[in-house]
C-alpha cells in the first residue's frame, strides 16, 4: 500500500488533452473553411436584402 501511486488528477488531465485536441480541429477546420462560409453568409444576406 505505500507503494501505490495516487492517480486521482489522471483523469482531469486526460479529459484537458482530448479538449485541447478537439479545439485544434475545429480552429483547423475553421481556418480551412473560413472563406467559404464567409462567402455563403454573405450571399444569403444580400439575398434577404434584395440586393
Amino acid at each position: 500500500m505505500l507503494f501505490l501511486r495516487r492517480e486521482d488528477g489522471q483523469g482531469l488531465v486526460e479529459y484537458a488533452l482530448v479538449l485541447v485536441l478537439v479545439a485544434i480541429v475545429i480552429i483547423a477546420i475553421l481556418t480551412l473553411l473560413g472563406p467559404q462560409i464567409g462567402n455563403t453568409f454573405s450571399r444569403i444576406t444580400h439575398s434577404l436584402a434584395g440586393v
